[in-house]
């Protein structure tokens, strides 16, 4: 051990006059090679915190970015409008109890808003569909013939139902993909079959494309989707609607599209100035943004309890740059003894501790990198790495280096040569 020291003090002592930046960053690697397993421990906390920064911001970024594929799957330019909350005695009464919403409203809307550029009454209604000696139970959704296109739904086989078939209540029908694999046995094709909703009976002129879960979890499959005029008249037998849904001509129109919407509304409803409305419109881009809010909120809590581990490991940094100043007194105050600067002496305890601090960062963006994939590969969660990420965990750790080394080189710039020469 005397050898060594030995050694790097003439390599000092032949470059103290030339000391630079690149013979400090000699030095330091020098020093962090002579103690390598105690090196790799220190960077441990470092290499752990980084990977942990960057796997679970990639959970995070892949979970926002997942969700708002989702939604954008219900239609992006999308426009819902239902019934307000209404109370009643002091009891505040559901939406479902209302019935302020009608056909006409929505003839109204098409004739009055021209940023719309579709728009359909929407009547919903739950049941047990029968085929044979197969039932499920699933839900009725039902529409006009523009209902597909704003909902992003897409026929699959068949045809959709026309604007004849709306007007006679035709029992015609278009399955999801869910309810024909529950209905039908594997070769049988639904389209002409007859199947019974709530014992009414309806023809299959049609089943839509798969679609998935959406959002919340539902499965957009496991529906029947009917004229609007056949489930009124058969099924819920009820003149007024759950809702209107429209779509925007574009994004950029939404919110012109919404302020039409609820002064059209206002005026069928003959609502007077002094009115609430009755009527509540919703849009997607706020379903988005609301999704977006919670999932900006819980990447910075993912993103504030992994940085703890970077912390945790700067402490082990500071620990063991006090280690190596204690064991490297002598060699400091050799430098100091014959000329060299202070600030050499703090920029050579600071570099070391930054080496240590980067290559961590180093090794664990590739480790956080695989992390990120192997969960993706092995659990399916979406998973996003996304440049800006790893662009922080790298600048952080430097941050640390310098942060947590700073205060150990400082005091090995202010010893006493005497007193140092003197360090057993």
């Amino acid at each position: 051990m005397v050898g060594r020291h030995s050694q790097i003090s003439k390599l000092l002592i032949n470059q103290v006059d030339k000391m630079n930046t690149l013979n400090l960053i000699k030095v330091a690697i020098s020093a962090i090679k002579r103690n390598k397993t105690r090196s790799f421990l220190t960077m441990l906390g470092i290499i752990i915190g980084v990977a942990s920064v960057i796997s679970m911001l990639a959970i995070g970024e892949g979970s926002n970015a997942s969700i708002k594929e989702q939604i954008s799957t219900m239609g992006t330019n999308l426009i819902h409008i239902q019934p307000a909350s209404r109370s009643r005695g002091g009891v505040q009464q559901g939406r479902e109890m209302s019935q302020t919403l009608e056909v006409q409203d929505a003839d109204f809307i098409r004739e009055n808003c021209d940023k719309i550029k579709a728009v359909s009454p929407e009547v919903d209604g739950s049941g047990q569909v029968i085929f044979g000696s197969n039932n499920w139970p699933t839900q009725i959704i039902s529409g006009n013939e523009e209902y597909t296109y704003i909902k992003k739904y897409d026929v699959a086989s068949g045809r959709i139902y026309n604007s004849q078939e709306i007007k006679s209540a035709a029992k015609v029908c278009l399955l999801g993909q869910t309810v024909v694999d529950n209905l039908f046995e594997d070769g049988v094709n639904p389209i002409g079959q007859t199947v019974r909703f709530n014992k009414i009976p309806f023809k299959v002129i049609g089943v839509l494309a798969e679609k998935g879960d959406n959002t919340f979890g539902q499965d957009q499959d496991d529906i029947i989707l009917a004229p609007y005029t056949t489930v009124m008249k058969r099924i819920t037998r009820q003149t007024y609607l759950r809702a209107i849904v429209m779509s925007a001509v574009s994004e950029d129109e939404i919110d012109t599209a919404s302020a039409q919407i609820e002064g059209a509304m206002r005026i069928s409803h003959k609502l007077k100035d002094t009115d609430e409305n009755d009527f509540e419109i919703r849009t997607q881009q706020e379903l988005m943004s609301t999704f977006g809010s919670i999932s900006e909120m819980m990447l910075v809590l993912l993103g504030s309890i992994s940085a703890i581990s970077l912390i945790v490991g700067g402490i082990g940094i500071m620990n063991i740059m006090y280690v190596s100043v204690t064991e490297r007194t002598r060699e400091i105050g050799l430098r100091l003894a014959i000329g060299g600067k202070g600030n050499d002496i703090l920029m050579q305890f600071l570099i070391e501790a930054i080496l240590l601090s980067v290559i961590g960062g180093i090794i664990g963006v590739g480790l956080g990198i695989f992390a990120s994939n192997t969960v993706e590969n092995i659990m399916g969660w979406p998973i996003l790495i996304t440049s800006d990420a790893i662009l922080l965990s790298f600048l952080f750790c430097s941050f640390i280096g310098v942060f947590f080394g700073w205060y150990p080189a400082k005091k090995a710039s202010a010893l006493d040569p005497i007193e140092a020469l003197r360090h057993e």
